[in-house]
C-alpha cells in the first residue's frame, strides 16, 4: 500500500498497535506527590519482575530544568511497566515534572504513538526526598522482551548531588526544558554516556518468571564491550535465558559499578553496602550472581584472601536471610594490567579456591577457567582480551555468559 493511501486508517491501526505495546493513557492527570520508598526496602507483593536495572551512585551535581531521554534494554517482557527513580545519593529533594516511556526508533527519536505518560499515585509530578526512591504507577499495555525502551524525565527542581550511573555503555540524550512528551529527536541534541535518576524498570510477565541480579564491577558494567549493542555479559545471559525451556528466570538486572569492591566504599558503595538496594530490593529477584573481588585485590594495600572470604560469607548470609540464592563466579585473570603483581595473584588463587571448593555458594560459574590462557593461566586468552588484560571484549563477554548453568540460577526460595 502506498504511504499516502488511506492515512486515517493507517494512523488508527498504528495507535491500536501502540496501545498493545505500551498502553494508551487517559490524558492529563492532576498534580501531586507520591510517597517515596527507602532505597533498600524489599519489593512489595505484586511489584512484578525487574526487566532492567543499573546501580546508582553519585555522578555529579544536579541542575534544574533539564530533561533526560534514557535508553535502556529490557530482558523479560510483560505488562504493567513501572519505573523506579532514585535520589539515593542526593542531599536535596528532586522534583520530576513529567515522566514518559516509549520505544526507540532511532537515536533520540521514538516509535510514533509509543510515548506514554507515567504517573505517581495518579499524579504526573513527584518529589523524591534526599536518599529516597519512588515507583511509578503501572502503565497499561505490553512491553516486549529485548526491546529498546526510552524513559524521558523532566527534572523541574533539583540541587546538590546527582544520582545516576556513570558508565552506561549506551547513548542517551539530554535537553533543556520539558520535551518528554515529544517523540521526535528535535530538542534532544546533547548526547550522554550515563543514566540519571532511573535505576530500575519492572514488568508483570505472562508466566511465573523470576530474575537474577548480577552484582559486579566494570566487567559486569560492560567496559570494553561495544557501546549501544548490549554486549555486556549479563546481556548475553539474558538472551540465553529467553531461549531456555528449562528455567523460569527471565529478568536480568545489571548491578555492576566500575571499580567497585566487595569490602570498601570507593568507588561507589561496596557490594556489601549496596546489596539490599541494588539486588535484594528489586522485584522478582530470586538469585544474586556475585562476580567481584579483583578491585579489592589490585588496590594498594590490597585485601587478603581471608578478608575477601569474610566478605563473601557475610554476603552469602545476607542473601540467604532474604530467602534468595547466591551464585558466584571465580575471579578472572588480569596479568598484564598495571596493578597486577605476584602477591595479588596469590590472593586471587586462594579466593578462587574458596569460591570453587567451599560449597558455601549455591552454585559456581568458573569465569577464570573460561577466560584464562592455557599457555599462561594468569592472563586472559588473547582472543577474549579487550586490550587492557583485565576487561574481556565482546567474545569474552559471550563466553562468560555461556559458562553459566542456567538451571543453577533458578534455585527458588530457600
Amino acid at each position: 500500500m502506498p504511504r499516502t493511501a488511506r492515512p486515517r486508517r493507517r494512523t488508527a491501526l498504528a495507535a491500536l498497535s501502540t496501545c498493545l505495546v505500551l498502553g494508551c493513557g487517559a490524558g492529563a492527570t492532576p498534580q501531586g506527590a507520591a510517597p517515596a520508598r527507602p532505597p533498600g526496602a524489599p519489593a512489595e507483593p505484586g511489584d512484578g519482575v525487574v526487566t532492567w536495572a543499573s546501580s546508582a551512585d553519585r555522578v555529579g551535581e544536579a541542575v534544574d530544568g533539564r530533561g533526560y531521554r534514557l535508553v535502556v534494554h529490557t530482558s523479560v517482557g510483560g505488562s504493567g511497566l513501572r519505573v523506579r527513580l532514585s535520589n539515593a545519593f542526593g542531599d536535596q529533594p528532586v522534583t520530576f515534572g513529567n515522566v514518559h516511556a516509549g520505544l526507540q526508533r532511532d537515536g533520540a527519536a521514538l516509535v510514533p504513538g509509543s510515548n506514554r505518560r507515567l504517573t505517581f499515585d495518579g499524579a504526573r509530578s513527584v518529589t523524591v526526598p534526599a536518599g529516597g526512591i519512588v515507583h511509578s504507577d503501572p502503565l497499561p499495555g505490553h512491553v516486549p522482551a529485548a526491546s529498546s525502551l526510552v524513559v524521558s524525565l523532566y527534572v523541574a527542581r533539583a540541587g546538590g548531588a546527582l544520582t545516576g550511573h556513570w558508565m552506561a555503555m549506551q547513548t542517551s540524550y539530554t535537553a533543556e526544558g520539558d520535551h518528554t512528551a515529544e517523540e521526535s529527536a528535535a530538542h534532544w541534541k546533547q548526547r550522554t554516556g550515563s543514566w540519571f535518576y532511573l535505576d530500575a524498570v519492572t514488568v508483570r510477565p505472562r508466566s511465573a518468571a523470576g530474575a537474577v541480579a548480577a552484582l559486579g564491577d566494570s566487567v559486569t558494567d560492560g567496559w570494553q564491550s561495544t557501546i549501544d549493542l548490549n554486549r555486556r555479559w549479563p546481556d548475553y545471559l539474558a538472551r540465553r535465558l529467553a531461549k531456555s525451556p528449562t528455567t523460569t528466570i527471565e529478568g536480568v538486572a545489571n548491578a555492576g559499578i566500575a571499580g567497585n569492591r566487595v569490602l570498601t566504599d570507593v568507588p561507589g558503595q561496596s557490594a556489601l553496602n549496596r546489596l539490599s538496594r541494588d539486588a535484594l530490593s528489586l522485584p522478582g529477584v530470586r538469585t544474586v550472581f556475585l562476580f567481584q573481588g579483583v578491585n579489592d585485590i589490585k588496590v594498594e594495600p590490597g585485601a587478603t584472601a581471608a578478608e575477601l572470604i569474610v566478605g563473601y560469607r557475610t554476603l552469602i548470609d545476607r542473601v540467604h536471610a532474604a530467602g534468595k540464592c547466591v551464585v558466584a563466579s571465580t575471579i578472572a585473570p588480569f596479568k598484564g594490567w598495571r596493578e597486577w603483581d605476584p602477591a595479588g595473584e596469590a590472593v586471587r588463587q586462594k579466593a578462587n579456591a574458596f569460591i570453587r571448593d567451599s560449597g558455601e555458594f549455591d552454585a559456581v560459574a568458573d569465569f577464570d577457567r573460561v577466560l584464562r590462557s592455557p599457555y599462561d593461566p594468569e592472563r586472559i586468552l588473547p582472543v577474549f582480551d579487550g586490550g587492557d588484560h583485565l576487561h574481556p571484549n565482546d567474545k569474552g563477554m559471550r563466553a562468560m555468559a555461556d559458562a553459566v548453568d542456567l538451571e543453577s540460577l533458578d534455585c527458588g526460595s530457600r
